[in-house]
């Protein structure tokens, strides 16, 4: 834990497992952190985990009287002196433990001073979600790290419906409107669905035969052609769609949706695909490279068994994390409970939309991206970009400050039309 005990775990990948003792244990100040944690960790640890409710301080006075765990997980929030504590900790633990903090402390020299003068291997600020639980702290928990290829580059999000006509397409729209429009990150939209997809009409944006192109000729993927190919729709916003010939189908060269990934996650932050699971190649490898999985179900019994359907493929080389669940149109007549569907998972659903088509026809109407009203189906997108690993200090007050862009946009502004 301290600098004699950071320089043991770099030099030996941290203290050998032993039978005796335990993998996991964490201090943790509050119950949304508790359940995050679980979330994220439970299926990674081997040998168990254990949680307990209590602070830095709490952590202190155990450590003294047991024997020291493989990882100590600690919550530092509200902690007067932080450091003074870990200072503390660090005398009642053995050298070599791996510490990981979770504390209210955003400060880039706060985690800098923590992580490389203390020891601490890894430093999360609430809240906390499961994609940076599995990102951050899983890879310190198991020793096994992801791959270069995943973390340098723009993250890419792959957006599934559990079925058509579940909504997947309208949230990952509008999630590519809040990364790139509100937020102000390098964006784009991908339609895998060259032929029937409905992102670049969502949004607003025009198509072109750059993506076939893509998936048929990889060859010809470099930096100047993705830039030609994607088209625009904000400052930093583009979408990446073809709208082809229903008798022409798609001659996929395999291999070429990862070469497509990689050519664009040098240029863009985030790459958003709206990708079915279709048993076709290259959605498949379209979902394969995604960092994370996102599986958008309604209350259906068929969404229900169509979602235990995709929860059973393994994960991809880049994904460390399950999938995140969300159920769109909860509440609509004659459809499941939400405890119904989760005792059917047999896991917990991640965020819930309300069933409020008369926002959403009108969206798709006018043209006019959801998520510029307040409300929650608003909420549900920035959660759902939290869940995707996007981080940003005082994001309502930069979706507030740009809303306003979002009041005539889409298929009517691309055709001359007012609302008016």
């Amino acid at each position: 834990m301290n600098q004699q005990g950071a320089r043991n775990v770099q030099s030996d990948g941290g203290l050998v497992s032993r039978p005796d003792r335990m993998t996991v244990l964490a201090f943790l100040g509050d119950p949304a952190t508790e359940q995050v944690l679980r979330d994220g960790l439970s299926e990674l640890v081997a040998n168990g985990m254990e949680i307990r409710r209590g602070t830095v301080r709490t952590a202190i006075a155990a450590m003294a009287k047991m024997q020291t765990p493989e990882v100590l997980i600690v919550d530092i929030a509200g902690e007067d002196q932080p450091l003074h504590a870990l200072g503390e900790l660090s005398d009642v633990v053995e050298p070599g433990v791996r510490v990981l903090v979770i504390g209210d402390n955003d400060d880039v020299d706060f985690y800098r001073h923590i992580t490389r003068g203390m020891g601490v291997m890894e430093y999360l600020f609430k809240p906390i979600t499961r994609e940076a639980v599995a990102r951050h702290f899983a890879p310190l928990i198991t020793r096994k790290t992801v791959g270069q290829d995943a973390t340098r580059g723009g993250r890419v999000i792959a957006v599934m419906g559990a079925r058509g006509g579940v909504g997947a397409t309208t949230i990952a729209g509008n999630l590519a409107w809040l990364l790139g429009v509100m937020a102000k990150r390098h964006t784009v939209f991908v339609e895998s669905d060259i032929h029937m997809g409905s992102g670049a009409l969502l949004l607003g944006a025009k198509t072109g035969p750059g993506l076939r192109m893509a998936l048929e000729t990889p060859d010809r993927i470099d930096p100047l052609f993705v830039e030609r190919a994607a088209q625009p729709v904000a400052e930093r916003l583009q979408v990446l769609a073809s709208e082809e010939k229903l008798t022409d189908p798609l001659n996929y060269a395999s291999g070429a949706a990862r070469r497509l990934i990689e050519a664009l996650r040098v240029r863009y932050n985030f790459i958003v695909l709206d990708a079915p699971f279709l048993p076709m190649p290259c959605n498949r490898e379209l979902i394969e490279f995604a960092h994370h999985r996102v599986i958008i179900m309604d209350p259906s019994l068929a969404s229900v068994r169509d979602t235990l359907r995709l929860l059973s493929l393994p994960n991809g080389p880049w994904q460390p994390q399950s999938p995140t669940i969300v159920l769109n149109r909860q509440g609509r007549p004659g459809g499941l409970t939400r405890k119904q569907i989760e005792e059917a998972l047999k896991v917990k659903i991640d965020i819930v939309i309300p069933d409020i088509p008369k926002q959403l026809n009108e969206s798709a109407s006018f043209g006019e991206p959801a998520i510029a009203t307040r409300g929650p189906f608003r909420q549900a997108i920035i959660d759902l970009s939290r869940e995707i690993g996007f981080v940003a200090a005082r994001e309502d007050a930069v979706i507030e400050s740009t809303a306003q862009l979002a009041s005539v946009g889409g298929i009517f502004k691309m055709l001359g039309f007012s609302k008016g």
